[in-house]
């Protein structure tokens, strides 16, 4: 990893060593720099999760990426600045079906910095723009909306709010058990092709904004997202790779094909 090159990358200036300004900084830059997204699979592009691999398209190539590519490399860059990281497995409950992933759906980060446990996740669409302390029962207020931290039966669940005190919308549940990145191959391929998977049925990619909005490309439609607010508008086909460009500084070289189909509910994971 060429570390200066990363941080380019990602808009990222200043000190880079292991403390919680750094780690906000750095999350909240890849937020607003780095696209969460699925337009691999429409252009045909088998995703590997070999790091130097993800690195020459998240870095070099200037792409977007899912959650194995995007906290894959983010835990590689933390792990190489001197950072005490842990990747652990969640299950994403599925706005579109109301359902969870199986297990091993999704990979978010954990940093233990001064005694202290801190959730890092730069993919996701939905994500915090900076970490969220590991804290049970408790709000926690960004510029992106309010987010909850629960825990169950050693089963973690954040969620996010409109309101304070109000039971909100559930996210994602998690464990803190730790994972390998290779642990999640066999899940990095279904969701290159299930019908239970958002990111084969619809072609999208979506970036973070200063304001913690939320500026989003799918299918045939550009979508700017503020909280529970949104804004939609009609896309052609040929409109779409100068969108891509312009929006999210995004150059697809592959024939691309835009989709979005509805979701299949997977079998029996409620």
């Amino acid at each position: 990893m060429d570390v200066s090159q990363y941080l380019l990358r990602i808009g990222y200036k200043g000190p880079a060593q292991p403390s919680l300004e750094t780690l906000r900084r750095l999350h909240r830059c890849h937020l607003l720099s780095v696209p969460f997204g699925s337009l691999s699979i429409h252009c045909g592009e088998p995703i590997s999760l070999t790091l130097p691999l993800l690195y020459d398209k998240i870095v070099r190539c200037h792409r977007d990426g899912f959650c194995y590519e995007l906290n894959g490399l983010f835990l590689w860059l933390l792990q190489t600045l001197g950072f005490d990281t842990k990747a652990v497995s969640g299950r994403v409950r599925n706005r579109f079906t109301g359902h969870y992933g199986p297990p091993l759906d999704h990979m978010v980060i954990l940093v233990q910095l001064d005694g202290r446990s801190f959730l890092c996740d730069v993919g996701f669409g939905e994500a915090f723009l900076e970490p969220l302390e590991l804290k049970p029962d408790s709000e926690q207020v960004q510029d992106g909306g309010i987010f909850w931290l629960g825990n169950k039966g050693g089963v973690w669940v954040l969620e996010r709010r409109e309101v304070p005190g109000k039971d909100g919308r559930p996210l994602y549940q998690f464990t803190l058990e730790e994972k390998k990145l290779e642990d999640f191959a066999d899940m990095c391929l279904y969701h290159q092709t299930s019908p239970s998977s958002i990111f084969p049925c619809k072609s999208f990619c979506s970036l973070h904004q200063e304001d913690g909005g939320r500026l989003t490309y799918m299918g045939w439609r550009l979508i700017s997202t503020m909280g529970e607010k949104r804004t939609e508008t009609p896309l052609q086909s040929s409109e779409i790779p100068a969108v891509l460009r312009e929006k999210f500084g995004i150059q697809l070289e592959r024939d691309f094909e835009p989709k979005d189909e509805k979701i299949m509910p997977p079998p029996e994971e409620g």
